[in-house]
């Protein structure tokens, strides 16, 4: 089987692109299915030389680009397409210059939802009602993307598949080995990784290290990974000088640190294998998922985490502890008592693990690998798709010619 797969790509640095590389990895590496990939470039951003396995490019402001794309795919052998979506990598607003792509596109496509609101505005739900009636699949990465496409968008059931985020295949094991080799040798760890942006709630991780010092001197909380791309374009540095200067206010220099650079998969599992507790005190209370959280559940990490959407399901009969947002002390309160009791956090980290088995990158790709096959008969038999999507009559439909 052979899937053209749409996303932004390495070396463009973000989310979506390590998890598109991820999926045509992880697909690749099967017998049944060869990836090729059409590479979505930002607005402003460098020309990129991406070589082998990108055969084609998206420039996301360039309305003339989705049209040329989209002959591209009709003309290409292979039988179906496999969307990672996000809403701004596309033009236009809640990027619907998606939809001129998709309607011209006379293949299967499968589309991956990385973001699902729970409360949208009436133009959101109608671009997002307009895809999912255009795909022949949609795919969320949590339940409870399921239930809000249903629920929000009155979307069919049918025509929607939960496959979770894939995560690292990694043993599980002591910290004990990872912190000699780091040099954290009789430090308690406490992490979070991902490129650095304001929303993430790490001014309030900081805030919790002066209750957690004082209770634990030896803890360490590590920030691991650069500022985001885009963040730095519009305002170099600031935000990471800000966290920074936060830390000699409160006089937390030994007991915060910063990993400014883009890490390598080897780099995070290395600091992930090494980390006593993760904690994501992230402040978007409808975030769906956060490939974060899901590494870290596959590593088998105790977890203190805010509870946005994706971690309250994640998280669940205790795979983890839930912290009020934008709150220091409760952050402090959850660290501090899986600090003070070893035992309660290491039978927290044996129930993150089990529950990333099935999640780990080789489940995930079979799952995707069947739903490939499953759309490409489908839409064989049944061309061309017919979804049942309920609209109100006050919502417009998006997309109905070429956008």
């Amino acid at each position: 089987m052979r899937v053209l797969v749409v996303g932004s790509f390495p070396p463009r640095e973000c989310g979506i692109a390590t998890f598109t590389k991820d999926v045509v990895d992880h697909l690749g590496a099967r017998d049944d299915v060869r990836c090729e990939v059409i590479a979505i470039d930002e607005s402003g951003g460098e020309k990129r030389a991406y070589g082998i396995p990108v055969v084609a490019r998206i420039k996301r402001d360039d309305r003339s680009s989705y049209a040329s794309v989209a002959g591209f795919i009709n003309k290409h052998p292979a039988g179906i397409v496999l969307v990672q979506h996000e809403y701004g990598l596309f033009a236009g607003e809640d990027g619907e210059a998606f939809l001129q792509l998709l309607a011209a596109v006379r293949k299967p496509v499968v589309v991956t939802f990385h973001t699902v609101l729970a409360a949208p505005n009436a133009h959101h739900r109608a671009v997002t009602q307009d895809i999912c009636a255009r795909a022949d699949t949609v795919v969320v990465l949590s339940h409870t993307g399921k239930t809000i496409l249903q629920q929000a968008y009155g979307v069919s059931e049918k025509t929607i598949r939960m496959i979770p985020h894939g995560v690292p295949d990694v043993p599980f094991t002591s910290t004990e080995p990872a912190k000699r080799r780091l040099g954290f040798v009789d430090r308690k760890i406490v992490s979070t990784f991902g490129l650095l942006s304001r929303g993430k709630g790490l001014e309030d991780a900081i805030g919790a290290m002066r209750t957690i010092a004082s209770k634990h001197p030896e803890a360490l909380y590590l920030i691991l990974g650069q500022t985001h791309p885009i963040v730095r374009r519009q305002e170099g540095e600031s935000y990471r000088e800000a966290l920074a200067a936060l830390v000699a206010k409160h006089g937390l220099q030994s007991n915060v640190a910063f990993v400014g650079h883009y890490l390598s998969f080897e780099d995070l599992i290395a600091y992930l294998s090494a980390t006593d507790i993760y904690l994501t005190p992230y402040l978007n209370a409808d975030q769906i998922v956060s490939g974060t959280l899901a590494y870290a559940l596959g590593c088998g990490k105790a977890i203190v985490s805010t509870p946005y959407l994706y971690a309250r399901e994640a998280l669940a009969r205790q795979r983890g502890s839930l912290c009020d947002f934008h709150d220091p002390a409760s952050i402090a309160a959850n660290v501090t008592a899986l600090l003070d009791h070893p035992h309660r956090r290491h039978a927290m980290e044996r129930r993150a693990y089990d529950y990333g088995h099935e999640m780990r990158w080789p489940n995930v790709a079979a799952s995707y690998a069947q739903l490939l096959r499953d759309a490409t008969s489908s839409r064989a038999l049944n061309f061309p798709p017919r979804h049942a999507v309920h609209r109100g009559a006050d919502v417009p439909f998006v997309g109905s010619s070429p956008v």
